[in-house]
């Protein structure tokens, strides 16, 4: 019998879209999928839709809630990571809202920049405990890691507990194989491509559509010219607000598409936020502030979705387009698969520092996790990727070694932060921010340590 712990099951729509995903899946119908979350309304929201999945489905499947993590843990095959330290309220707002003041501008502020910076300070503790845990009852189990920062996240697990079995996962590369596909008007299915980079900051080295004799062509250049024509990108209705230009201006400068959002991607460069060029904004129509709107929306829309599904006899289930059921049935049934995952580096990008946490192909079998080596990255994609990993590094380093000091270099190291505010501005930030997430932080990093060193 396979078990399932989900880590912050009170996440309760991602929940349902992995649970939903394994118990269609024949190997895992049977499976015991544990839920455990710190908010007990949450967890039994979960509880209950989980439970309303199995019922609608027929499977044999049973459900069981904690909300002591290492009981949770105890014995787990697979453990899904899916929570926000902190939350939208106070954390979020607060990465949004500090660094205003000093009028730096964000868009998503929860994998780069300063409010990743932050974000990774609150998160990586919380898995590092994960891993004391799993270490302790589920050694063998694979954790499949879906929290931002990812790249911060997955370099600071090899970095202090090697032994774990991690992978961590985004759906950037598939979701934007299908942006894409949508603008070309050719099916998904019908595309091949091969990337390789940094979580957010992976490129196609590779896109290619398949011909009916069977041979592939560049999409490159259809790329192009759908964009220099006017055509592309087409309007998005999942996101109205952000056109996707900043991507499409991106290939025409580096000559490759990055499969991460124009959102993500216009505050991870420092050429597309700057205070005294509104005409950017509107230009590439870069939606700043997205993610605390986002949350807003989330947030009313659980609220309403909650009470539907407690009325509900059954759910609707649909296929979603994340990798985790996936990577579960391939290790179950050895029936390989191939997914886009977050690896720390060991010669897989050979350009890219070791140890840091590298986005490749990785195959997946009974024998779990088998990185792919991508060596062919052209020099101005690892030139920009650099620029990122700076950030992730010092962040990094700066958990690991419990030094105060590097969290300020990172924060200057970051490209979008240093373009727009000097060296004094970017210590007095650190320090505002460090001060408001003082109880959420780790010791050395906490004002109060500061003091009283």
């Amino acid at each position: 019998m396979t078990i399932i712990t989900f880590i912050g099951a009170g996440s309760t729509v991602f929940t349902k879209n992995i649970a939903g995903d394994v118990l269609q899946r024949e190997a895992l119908a049977g499976a015991t999928i544990r839920l455990m979350d710190i908010n007990p309304k949450r967890l039994e929201e979960s509880a209950i839709v989980v439970g309303k999945l199995i019922q609608t489905l027929g499977v044999a499947a049973r459900v069981e809630t904690f909300t002591d993590q290492r009981r949770a843990l105890a014995g787990a095959d697979f453990v899904v990571c899916c929570f926000q330290v902190g939350g939208y309220d106070p954390c979020t707002i607060t990465d949004f809202e500090v660094p205003k003041k000093f009028g730096l501008r964000q868009t998503i502020a929860d994998t780069l920049g300063i409010g990743g910076i932050m974000r990774g300070l609150r998160t990586v503790p919380v898995l590092w405990g994960i891993c004391e845990d799993m270490l302790a009852v589920c050694p063998q189990a694979i954790m499949l890691q879906y929290v931002n920062p990812m790249a911060i996240n997955t370099w600071a697990i090899g970095a202090k507990y090697p032994a774990i079995r991690q992978v961590g996962l985004c759906h950037s590369v598939q979701g934007t194989a299908a942006e894409l596909a949508r603008d070309l008007d050719i099916p998904v299915a019908d595309i091949r491509y091969r990337a390789g980079g940094i979580n957010h900051m992976a490129f196609y080295l590779n896109f290619e559509h398949r011909q009916p004799d069977g041979s592939y062509r560049d999409l490159y250049p259809a790329l192009r010219q759908g964009y220099i024509d006017g055509r592309f990108p087409k309007p998005s209705s999942w996101n109205p607000r952000c056109p996707n230009k900043v991507r499409y201006e991106m290939l025409m400068r580096l000559g490759y598409f990055v499969t991460e959002s124009s959102e993500h991607f216009a505050e991870y460069t420092p050429y597309f936020i700057k205070r005294d060029r509104p005409d950017l904004i509107e230009r590439f129509g870069i939606p700043l502030d997205e993610y605390p709107k986002r949350c807003v929306e989330q947030i009313a829309r659980w609220d309403r979705q909650a009470k539907e599904y407690r009325e509900a006899n059954t759910i609707t289930v649909e296929a979603s387009h994340e990798y985790a059921s996936a990577i579960m049935n391939a290790v179950v049934t050895g029936a390989p698969e191939v997914i886009y995952g977050n690896i720390p580096n060991a010669g897989f990008i050979p350009q890219l520092p070791e140890g840091a946490a590298v986005e490749v192909p990785v195959l997946v079998d009974s024998n779990g996790l088998h990185p792919t080596v991508v060596h062919d990255i052209p020099p101005q994609l690892i030139g920009l990727i650099r620029t990122n990993i700076n950030v992730q590094e010092l962040t990094v380093a700066a958990l690991v070694e419990e030094r105060r000091d590097h969290i300020y270099h990172a924060a200057m190291l970051d490209p979008h932060t240093a373009a727009e505010l000097d060296l004094d501005q970017i210590w007095a930030l650190t320090d505002d921010l460090l001060a408001a997430h003082d109880d959420w932080l780790p010791a050395f990093a906490r004002n109060r340590a500061r003091k009283a060193s």
